[in-house]
């Protein structure tokens, strides 16, 4: 059996970059954590449909696992908000001239959710879950692209990773959110 060395990921990142081991960026790194789990569980849910896996297996059942889905993701958003303001204030860099590594969406993120949700018998809106969806997978694709950065050495700087979080604040916690908790409901 071969053991594999661990390589650095997102975490690290934000743990380097921290004001101290167990304030802040711990609780940051925790939700964030949080998140991803969340999201990757709503995406794939939608994603199986797309692929025509009709699991859960009744209509009323994949109804149920959208709405705890989409319930779970949008908790894990409101809990989100606190810890990554806190870090924002504590990263703050002088100069407030980073670029953002929090990209754009793909043409992969864009999904036409309505014939999915039809056929799956699910009633929700598709505009609400085509945002939610695309919020969720391109937060995921950040946070894979950072965790690669920090593999490859190549770190963004502390200006950087601050706009970043921020968008990633301006677009996932105010956006997406509002949009998993109307399916949620």
């Amino acid at each position: 059996m071969t053991v594999r060395e661990r390589q650095p990921g997102w975490a690290d990142v934000l743990a380097t970059h921290s004001a101290s081991e167990t304030g802040t960026g711990a609780l940051l790194i925790a939700q964030l954590g949080a998140c991803e789990a969340a999201a990757l569980a709503f995406c794939r849910l939608l994603e199986r449909w797309a692929r025509g896996d009709a699991e859960p297996c009744t209509a009323g059942r994949r109804q149920a696992a959208l709405r705890r889905a989409a319930e779970r993701a949008e908790t894990a958003l409101a809990g989100l908000e606190e810890p990554l303001g806190r870090y924002l204030l504590e990263l703050e860099p002088e100069l407030a001239e980073g670029q953002s590594w929090y990209g754009q969406p793909s043409h992969a993120e864009f999904v036409e959710w309505e014939p999915v949700l039809q056929r799956a018998g699910v009633a929700a809106s598709p505009a609400r879950v085509a945002h939610a969806y695309l919020e969720l997978a391109v937060f995921v694709r950040a946070l894979e692209g950072l965790a690669a950065a920090a593999r490859w050495d190549a770190v963004p700087d502390r200006s950087s990773l601050w706009a970043g979080l921020f968008d990633l604040r301006e677009n996932l916690v105010d956006g997406a959110a509002a949009e998993l908790r109307a399916l949620a409901a």
